[in-house]
């Protein structure tokens, strides 16, 4: 079985893009007073959103199944309150739900949490709590920047995070470190602000003892863990400056990366570097990337072409990428 651990809903219907669009319409009004409203989509309309993009796609490329989320780059966590985070959040996981169960083969949820610059991360548990026991989700996509570019909001490493980290070991669910659309003109969202984040987050893990204290929470990065891999020699070199265990030590059993890597160079230098228990395979379709490279004649995107390519990988490694590890971190996806 070939698990794709990232997958987002970029292909929605227009009628959730109106949705926010009349959503954050309103809040120019300082009389309007927020109501969720309703989405009005039909089943058929979902069918007709996946069958040509997300579903051939799969069918294409050998994939089995796709771990779902929201649109990312859409979560928005900064704009508006609290309340419009929530409503926006509910909306969008619902819509996931759909998905996941009208496609129960080729879908599994993870959710958007509802998140606000300023706003305690423990208010997300209730939305948490009804994706992952309602609609049986297996994990959440986690914003370290509910700002957008500016990083307002304590690492995730400060203990503002930890009530949420506590249900998060509760319900045995991961978090995958991911950021939305960037405000700050000197972030691209998907070439700067995506990377930046996931580099930023493993650095903060280097330098903390959050895993003592959360000992079985797990984190996905998602980008090949963005510079990380890379520059593995420097945060090893930082840590033993620093006195912190090795990096294997520290964090291995806590932090994992997926392949959303656009080139079978990074592709290889990622599963060189970072041990193959530690890496679930994704190919973040449709995403940041959606073109096809002249260079090969094939889409960027399409990652396990990559890893295919790498006649030195073992079968063992190559079961554990490609599935074994995506059980290991999702322990719900099995239920």
């Amino acid at each position: 079985m070939i698990i794709d651990c990232h997958g987002h809903y970029t292909t929605a219907p227009k009628e959730l893009e109106e949705y926010r669009k009349r959503q954050i319409a309103g809040l120019k009004d300082p009389s309007h007073i927020a109501a969720k409203g309703s989405l009005s989509i039909s089943d058929d309309q979902i069918r007709g959103s996946l069958e040509n993009a997300q579903l051939k796609t799969q069918r294409e490329r050998g994939t089995d199944m796709t771990i779902f989320s929201p649109r990312a780059g859409g979560m928005g966590h900064h704009i508006g309150d609290e309340i419009t985070s929530r409503q926006w959040s509910e909306i969008c996981n619902e819509l996931i739900h759909r998905v996941c169960t009208l496609y129960p083969d080729n879908f599994v949820g993870v959710c958007q949490l509802p998140q606000s610059p300023g706003v305690r991360p423990a208010n997300c548990i209730a939305e948490l709590e009804r994706c992952v026991e309602e609609f049986e989700f297996i994990g959440c996509n986690l914003n370290p920047d509910p700002s957008g570019g500016y990083w307002t909001d304590p690492p995730l490493t400060d203990k503002w995070w930890y009530p949420l980290y506590e249900k998060l070991v509760e319900l045995d669910v991961p978090a995958m470190v991911h950021v939305s659309a960037s405000c700050n003109p000197n972030f691209h969202f998907t070439g700067a602000h995506y990377i930046n984040a996931d580099t930023t987050a493993f650095m903060q893990f280097v330098t903390s003892d959050l895993f003592k204290d959360f000992p079985t929470l797990k984190f996905i990065i998602p980008h090949g863990g963005g510079a990380v891999p890379y520059h593995w020699g420097r945060y090893r070199g930082i840590a033993q400056d620093m006195g912190r265990p090795p990096l294997k030590e520290l964090l291995l059993d806590n932090v994992f990366f997926d392949t959303c890597v656009y080139h079978r160079p990074g592709i290889e230098l990622l599963l060189k570097v970072i041990p193959a228990d530690n890496i679930l395979y994704a190919s973040e379709m449709y995403g940041a990337v959606k073109g096809i490279d002249p260079e090969t004649g094939y889409h960027y995107d399409d990652t396990k072409r990559y890893i295919d390519a790498l006649d030195w990988l073992t079968a063992e490694d190559r079961e554990k990428i490609f599935h074994g590890n995506a059980r290991k971190v999702y322990p719900r996806f099995a239920r």
